[in-house]
């Protein structure tokens, strides 16, 4: 019994853990990025050479220098974790 009970709690936690996976745009790879649903081979191709520059200073940054990323689809990828300087984007709950 005990035993059933300390696989609940530790399934738990790793659920708990896996709801607030966060990736960041400026250091994620090209398989993390294409691991990200919504982003595909060409749109992470975009991300990594707009990232050449430099790094993304925020999201409208990101948006502005990423062609194909609008409001809809950043609410959308910053829902699933990604982060630009460690920030969701606005108005999504981390």
């Amino acid at each position: 019994m005990a035993y059933a009970r300390s696989l609940a709690l530790l399934a738990a936690g790793l659920l708990l853990n896996l709801s607030s996976w966060a990736l960041e745009v400026n250091d994620a790879t090209e398989a993390q990025l294409d691991g990200v649903r919504g982003l595909g081979p060409s749109q992470t191709a975009r991300i990594l050479q707009a990232r050449e520059i430099g790094p993304f200073k925020s999201w409208a940054d990101f948006m502005a220098r990423v062609k194909g990323i609008k409001a809809s689809s950043a609410t959308k990828l910053s829902a699933q974790g990604l982060t630009v300087g460690g920030a969701p984007y606005p108005g999504v709950t981390p």
